[in-house]
């Protein structure tokens, strides 16, 4: 469990480190916000826009999140919030974002927020970005086969040779030089009242193959209410998804299927969503 500070528990240095960086402090809104961040706030600032201020202590997995956020906001510029200062104080790392106000997205069928969703995901994927690690290089597990040892009742009557087979093809075919958040869901999506939807939280951005994002964005409409034949005819009208051969995608959905059951202790709705996808791309019994 990640230790939570309010503004009056940080460390003395961070403190003075923020008041630095941003000046003169009207307000402080405390946010609870993800399990990555010891610290999130928007501050109000005298005569300027406010800030919204993530801080992590310590060395750690959501220390380098919270740094490829940063670097996003120059990658992905008029998309993801952009940043106004990342600082490493003592053992912290605070990165000040515009503060955009705005809703999440309503991704359920018949949703007016559906074209604009595909527009940003579009945006996105115009973006190349050779300097992130890619995707294939970090899709190298084989998730079924651990699920056939670990947890059988699972992979119950599906034929996980086949599930296997498909896995290993996965990484070699979203490989690709475009831009991917890889973690996009309806809360990732802030709409304002006016101009473009801003798309937050790029802890996991890398490179790969144009379509990759829409196809999330498919699994996640499932589990907003779509049948999956709607979700993929949406994609296919809207996105580069229409790109991806039945290859690719099959073997996209079994692989996430595959990550997402095996890290089901946090995503169990999530993981019945990707395997029901699965399943009926698969045409395997229920």
């Amino acid at each position: 469990m990640v230790k939570k500070y309010g503004w009056g528990e940080l460390p003395q240095p961070v403190l003075e480190g923020i008041r630095q960086r941003v000046g003169d402090i009207t307000g402080c809104e405390e946010i609870e916000v993800g399990e990555s961040s010891n610290f999130a706030a928007v501050l109000h600032r005298d005569g300027a826009a406010p800030l919204f201020v993530k801080g992590v202590e310590g060395v750690s997995p959501p220390m380098r999140w919270l740094r490829n956020e940063a670097e996003l906001g120059r990658i992905a510029s008029g998309i993801a919030p952009a940043v106004h200062f990342a600082a490493d104080i003592e053992d912290w790392l605070v990165v000040g974002f515009e503060y955009v106000a705005g809703r999440r997205a309503r991704l359920q069928p018949g949703s007016s927020d559906l074209t604009r969703v595909a527009e940003t995901v579009n945006r996105i994927g115009e973006i190349e970005s050779p300097g992130l690690r890619p995707l294939e290089q970090r899709w190298k597990s084989a998730w079924w086969p651990k699920l056939g040892e670990e947890r059988p009742e699972i992979v119950g009557r599906w034929d996980l040779d086949e599930l296997a087979a498909w896995e290993r093809k996965a990484p070699a075919l979203v490989a690709g030089d475009c831009l991917l958040h890889t973690d996009l869901h309806a809360d990732q999506f802030l709409i304002p009242v006016t101009g473009d939807i801003r798309v937050i939280d790029w802890g996991w951005p890398a490179q790969g193959a144009p379509w990759v994002d829409p196809a999330f964005m498919v699994i996640r409409l499932v589990g907003a209410g779509h049948r999956a034949a709607e979700a993929e005819t949406w994609a296919r009208k809207n996105t580069r998804w229409r790109e991806a051969t039945e290859e690719e995608i099959t073997a996209f959905a079994v692989y996430v299927a595959g990550l997402w059951s095996y890290k089901a202790a946090t995503t169990a709705r999530l993981a019945y969503i990707a395997r029901d996808y699965v399943g009926w791309r698969l045409r395997l019994p229920v």
